[in-house]
């Protein structure tokens, strides 16, 4: 049985006022939960490793961008990792519930989160497999993270997918006897075991969620065994776990969990990422379970439904302004495998709009990005792609599944996130209802049109000149774009078309012709203090338009000399400076009267200055 849905509050179309609260939202059966650390070092997984950790914050890095591969089975994953994701940029894959599952009639999907047993055996393959996918995901550079099921077991079934029997609700031999479950009266207060009042904290983290047998993981004994299963995945090379139903488990037993598990392959502590419906206070409201964790972004997604069904001029100001979970600790994402199937995010039944929406959420910046890809489905229930005994078979894309992780804008925006990452967004245009455009920074801009027909403007792109590749319908290969390209002037600007329900894209790394471009390196020898990094900003989009904000960084690998080669128009007067940045923000200038320069006509030039 899944779970049952908590109160919920539909979102409507439009943009929320800051501040705005949000009332409880449905909890469908799973609501997934992780973020991303950095790109892996290729190289053997070791199988143990016994430092503690403790609780678990990884850093985040700008190749953060999520798969979500739901219900794909361990080869099918490994051959993503190395042929798709690990290619485009992805940094980390979440892969489904890894230990031992009831199995019953028509295989529906939920059997996943009914689990009998800790061992490695499921319904995406063996032991064995899925050792050697991990291996595989962090060779090609794309980090591992494990949905996992601990606040309970099955209520149902008497057979497993890794071949266990004898096992009942309260009993699983060689694991868990009836003293590691909640019972009432001693531990809920609701005669049938069940919870009823999802605002009152016992109930919630002590009774039933839909008839699975509760763990008692305020228990030593049960905190032991659940930190055994992901030490065990750990060993494996596993960067960091999704923690299904983190709100019925508790802030408290979480972090006591955290601080049995060792440090990951990686040198840190694993990132815990933790699904807590939004709704409820105190203990049991989504700020109170910062300190152990990232959380799921149901507001996230349920915004972007609303703009993506409405206006999406009102993104504007998309961020923590409108109520927003902070941004260091959101997974954002459009659909995960609950709100596709609840209707209250977009879909794949979407169509363009989810494609749209997407681009969006990967372009736009805020907390730590997911795409979502999983199975066609008729009924919520149904199973994926499957043999008779329902263990998943192969992944083949338009035959069953969405591999969104796969389409063009999508795949290609992965690198356009990595390559902007840090930039503010800035030169903004709407048209008042459906078209978009923003860049971020000076080094890439995208344009998204929610419309019905196509949309011809001159946008102001923040970018220097040149002709540039659209990712979203191309790539650039041997010099040329196999999609259509844009010319952006001396001033920034560019004419472009935007298809109907399409979007357009690029970004410096894009650039197919030189006629437009040349080639200016700054040469800056400035010393600094800790934590300061030395920048060059100017009248001309490319160096930051006057915008400290969108100034451009410098590299300090000759230090003190700072240097850094950029694309400038041709034959352009500049005016300059040079500035340093400390962590906080803080900006100095260096003194006296701008510096200028006129850029060549062709080819390159290098400017050697001293800080004034």
């Amino acid at each position: 049985m899944r779970h049952q849905s908590e109160p919920t509050t539909a979102p409507q179309p439009g943009a929320p006022q800051p501040g705005t609260g949000r009332a409880g939202r449905g909890r469908a059966r799973l609501r997934a939960v992780l973020a991303s650390g950095a790109l892996l070092t290729a190289g053997i997984v070791p199988l143990t490793l016994a430092a503690s950790a403790g609780t678990a914050h990884a850093a985040m890095n700008s190749s953060d961008v999520i798969a979500n591969l739901f219900m794909w089975n361990w080869k099918s994953v490994a051959n993503e990792c190395t042929t798709v994701l690990g290619p485009a940029g992805y940094g980390g894959v979440q892969v489904a519930p890894p230990e031992d599952s009831t199995t019953v009639s028509g295989h529906p999907w939920w059997e996943i989160y009914q689990p009998v047993d800790y061992n490695l055996n499921s319904r995406m393959g063996t032991e064995t497999q899925f050792a050697s996918m991990v291996s595989s995901c962090r060779a090609a550079g794309v980090k591992v993270y494990v949905d996992t099921v601990i606040n309970h077991m099955t209520g149902q079934g008497s057979s497993s997918y890794g071949g266990v029997t004898g096992y009942s609700k309260y009993t699983y031999p060689g694991l868990y006897s009836t003293a590691d479950f909640h019972h009432y009266p001693a531990d809920c207060p609701e005669s049938d075991g069940q919870i009823h009042n999802w605002n009152d904290y016992t109930e919630v983290t002590h009774c039933e969620l839909d008839n699975l047998a509760d763990l008692r993981t305020e228990s030593d004994y049960v905190r032991t065994q659940i930190a055994g299963y992901l030490n065990k995945l750990i060993g494996y090379g596993v960067s960091g776990f999704r923690v299904d139903a983190a709100k019925h488990i508790g802030e408290t037993d979480l972090a006591a969990i955290e601080g049995k598990l060792n440090t990951t392959a990686d040198g840190t502590a694993p990132y815990v990422a933790q699904e807590v419906a939004a709704g409820g206070t105190g203990q049991l409201a989504p700020s109170a379970f910062e300190g152990t964790g990232s959380l799921l972004g149901f507001d996230y997604a349920d915004d972007l439904k609303a703009q993506f069904t409405g206006s999406i001029a009102n993104l504007k100001t998309f961020g923590s302004s409108w109520g927003l979970l902070p941004a260091n600790k959101e997974l954002t994402f459009v659909e995960n495998h609950d709100t596709e199937r609840d209707g209250s995010t977009l879909s794949y039944k979407s169509g363009a709009a989810n494609t749209l929406a997407t681009e969006f959420e990967l372009a736009w910046g805020y907390g730590t990005p997911e795409v979502y890809a999983g199975f066609d489905f008729t009924n919520s229930d149904d199973s994926p792609p499957a043999d008779s005994n329902g263990f998943v078979t192969g992944t083949t894309c338009g035959s069953g599944w969405e591999c969104t992780d796969r389409i063009t804008g999508v795949n290609h925006l992965v690198a356009w996130h990595n390559h902007t990452a840090g930039q503010s967004v800035a030169n903004w245009y709407d048209d008042g209802s459906n078209l978009i455009a923003f860049s971020r920074g000076n080094q890439g801009w995208i344009a998204i049109n929610n419309e019905s027909s196509a949309q011809t403007k001159t946008f102001a792109t923040g970018l220097a000149a040149g002709t540039y590749c659209d990712i979203v319908h191309g790539a650039v290969s041997g010099g040329s774009c196999s999609g259509p390209t844009f010319v952006v002037n001396g001033s920034g600007n560019a004419s472009v078309t935007v298809p109907a329900m399409d979007s357009v894209a690029f970004d410096t790394s894009d650039v197919v012709s030189a006629s437009s471009v040349v080639s200016e390196t700054f040469s800056e020898n400035a010393t600094t203090v800790w934590g300061q990094n030395v920048y060059v900003v100017g009248s001309i989009p490319a160096l930051g338009g006057w915008n400290t904000s969108n100034a451009v960084l410098l590299s300090s690998a000759s230090y003190p000399v700072w240097t850094g080669t950029l694309s400038l128009p041709p034959n352009t007067y500049v005016e300059y400076k040079y500035i340093k940045k400390d962590a906080s923000g803080t900006v100095t200038w260096e003194s006296g009267s701008n510096r200028s320069t006129t850029t060549p006509a062709s080819g390159s030039a290098t400017l050697n200055d001293t800080w004034k």
